[in-house]
């Protein structure tokens, strides 16, 4: 995972949520032809927001997630909106 995030690949970003107010966000990179989460933000339903990464892969919460990202069910969005959450949540 380190290598991915430490690469010059190109990043994509984006976001997903779910009925019950919860939402993830994901900066990706791809590898072996699929895009695989190198910074993930989830954000709870009572909207507390916990990050993931290579150096913080999880903790009693959740996790960074160590499959693919399944592109076909979120939503692209601009690095610059991945990045105020990210931000916001450090």
């Amino acid at each position: 995972m380190r290598q991915l995030a430490e690469s010059d690949n190109p990043r994509r970003y984006w976001h997903m949520g779910d009925e019950d107010g919860r939402a993830w966000l994901f900066e990706s990179v791809e590898g072996d032809g699929e895009q695989w989460a190198v910074r993930q933000v989830e954000v709870s339903a009572d909207r507390v927001a916990r990050r993931y990464w290579w150096r913080h892969l999880q903790d009693e919460s959740g996790f960074l997630t160590d499959q693919p990202l399944e592109i076909w069910e979120l939503t692209e969005i601009p690095g610059e909106t991945f990045e105020a959450v990210w931000e916001a949540t450090g």
